[in-house]
């Protein structure tokens, strides 16, 4: 049943119809609105707990960095070297106890100081302490980690060290080897245990709220510090280990043991470990009730706004106003020619309406007129771009006649002047921007012919392109810059020597050219700028013209459909492919 409710007036009408559509709005924009100062006040924690936990990484990093140092210092000493593979026993032990007790005294932080040999020998602190016969060092996996790293650093999770006799400490280890003079090999072994409670100490001094806290797991999802460690090696408590070593950013997990808590991992690249930093998601918005009352205030208040401001913008004049809407819709696409709106209505309808067709009359004449002038821009910026082409070209040419003659080759600087008379004869001979491509080909082929001679036998070069194109034309001087690209930045600075293959066919109804070399290649940060910056970026700099210039030109008379892509992997070399459409390349104009 169709029910329509009628009203005395259309002012009252549309009052009454924009009221209910602005409470809806604000129905929604509560919801949303409330839902997104909870999703922002969890984003900004989570941005928060990324900073707090990436100073917690800076001040273990620092901490590292310090006894790093000192293994560095402790190594420095050659007498631990004498003692662990000359035998000088008993100057070398009292040198080597002295420097071990200095640090000891030095750093509380430092439990055991130890060097041990392949041979058997070793050094533990002060020289007085045994080494446990019953440790079982070989089985140790921190042990067979710090043999792995060989002279790197390699710090363990945390164990309880009982490689000293009659010790079981809690530690971390910091391990390095060392290496024997004469056979140039690493035959020993430095070992720094370090005290856990400094790890602990570290973390400790972070917390989020009272529900809060912090641990440190490593690459294998071993726990290096929990404050409730001994529960979860007992399986009387959960952690998420694995997990946080595998997730990059922060994630929400829920669970009945842990309730709802937000992870933020932090993965140090220098230790190896990932921090993280557990926050309770109960904690972020502790009053949710209080915001909600004041959206609803905000909202009642500003319905009640809207309802007043809607009855003095109600307007009677509908009609008019439908009329130049739908004029205006003509306007949108693109019609100009035969709108005209009748001028019926109050004086200010008249007016505007009267503005409207004068507007209308006025873009088609300028649209016209603009029309005629972008054709004759484009045919000038076509011939511009080209005409930078030249005096590039021409300048590295004679750059390489003159090293030529110089070097006292005047064989081949009179061969390369005659390659370079007959490439200017080709390319300025026609005044054409369009070629055959077979045209287009032999320019490139004399360049390469040019540069084979400058850089002898550092350069090599195949030109393999279908028939069935040969004849087409194409925009001139496209391939020689590309060519010239791949030689300067691809293969100039490749050891040996390089080459550059130029091959062409048709594809469907698309021509594709690659100009492809075996150079150095590029990064993919350089591909990502490539067509914004004129040449090449690779930190060095060439006058040729840049691969930008000839993607402008390509696209300037093909359409922004078509011209260059490139694909490059450093080491490997780079492939610029030109994709051109096959129904334009018709028939050169070769005067």
């Amino acid at each position: 049943m169709n029910i329509r409710i009628k009203f005395k007036s259309i002012r009252t009408h549309m009052v009454i119809c924009f009221s209910y559509l602005v409470l809806f709005a604000v129905v929604i924009f509560m919801f949303f609105s409330i839902h997104y100062t909870k999703e922002s006040v969890k984003e900004l924690s989570i941005k928060n707990n990324g900073q707090l936990i990436e100073q917690v990484n800076l001040n273990i990093e620092n901490y590292i960095d310090t006894m790093e140092n000192i293994s560095q210092v402790i190594l420095n000493n050659r007498n631990i070297k004498e003692y662990l593979f000359e035998d000088k026993e008993i100057e070398g032990r009292e040198r080597i106890g002295e420097e071990f007790q200095t640090f000891l005294h030095m750093r509380k932080d430092i439990c055991n100081i130890i060097i041990l040999g392949n041979n058997g020998r070793y050094f533990i602190n002060d020289g007085k302490k045994q080494l446990n016969p019953y440790a079982r060092l070989y089985q140790k996996e921190w042990y067979q980690e710090a043999k792995k790293a060989g002279v790197n650093i390699a710090i363990s999770s945390s164990h309880v060290q009982n490689l000293v006799q009659n010790e079981y400490k809690w530690v971390v280890s910091l391990t390095r080897g060392i290496i024997n003079q004469r056979t140039g090999m690493v035959e020993g072994l430095l070992i720094i245990d370090l005290n856990y409670d400094v790890i602990k100490d570290l973390c400790e001094s972070l917390r989020l709220g009272g529900k809060g806290y912090v641990y440190i797991v490593d690459q294998k999802g071993e726990i290096i510090y929990h404050d409730q460690q001994q529960l979860i090696l007992s399986g009387l408590k959960h952690e998420l280990l694995n997990e946080v070593v595998k997730r990059k950013g922060s994630f929400s997990n829920q669970s009945k043991q842990r309730g709802s808590k937000i992870y933020t991992p932090y993965h140090s690249l220098k230790t190896g470990w990932t921090i993280v930093l557990v926050g309770d998601t109960s904690e972020l918005v502790r009053d949710e009730s209080t915001i909600k009352v004041m959206y609803l205030g905000a909202a009642l208040v500003l319905v009640a706004l809207v309802i007043l401001i809607s009855i003095f913008l109600a307007g009677a004049i509908i009609k008019p106003i439908k009329q130049l809407q739908i004029a205006m819709k003509e306007v949108q696409e693109g019609r100009f020619g035969q709108i005209k709106v009748d001028a019926q209505g109050e004086e200010e309808i008249v007016v505007l309406i009267q503005s409207f067709n004068l507007m209308t009359e006025k873009v088609n004449e300028l649209m016209k007129k603009n029309l005629a002038e972008q054709e004759e821009k484009q045919k000038s910026e076509l011939k511009a771009l080209q005409a930078q082409i030249n005096p590039h070209f021409l300048y590295n040419t004679l750059d390489s006649i003159i090293w030529l003659i110089e070097t006292n080759d005047a064989e081949n600087a009179i061969q390369m002047t005659a390659f370079l008379a007959r490439f200017f004869r080709q390319a300025i001979g026609t005044s054409s921007v369009f070629v055959p491509l077979i045209k287009e080909l032999e320019y490139t082929r004399n360049y390469l012919r040019i540069q084979q001679m400058r850089y002898k036998d550092k350069v090599s070069f195949q030109i393999q392109v279908d028939e069935e194109i040969l004849s087409g034309s194409i925009i001139k001087l496209v391939l020689q810059p590309l060519a010239e690209n791949a030689l300067y930045h691809g293969l100039k600075y490749k050891k040996g020597q390089g080459t550059i293959l130029i091959t062409g066919y048709r594809q469907g109804e698309e021509v594709r050219i690659q100009v492809m070399d075996n150079g150095i290649g590029m990064s993919q940060e350089t591909l990502k700028h490539l067509f914004f910056d004129s040449q090449r970026s690779s930190g060095k700099k060439h006058n040729g013209v840049g691969i930008k210039n000839v993607q402008n030109r390509l696209q300037l008379y093909y359409g922004c459909k078509y011209g260059i892509t490139v694909e490059s992997m450093e080491k490997v070399g780079t492939i610029v492919t030109v994709v051109i459409p096959y129904q334009c390349m018709g028939v050169a104009d070769e005067n």
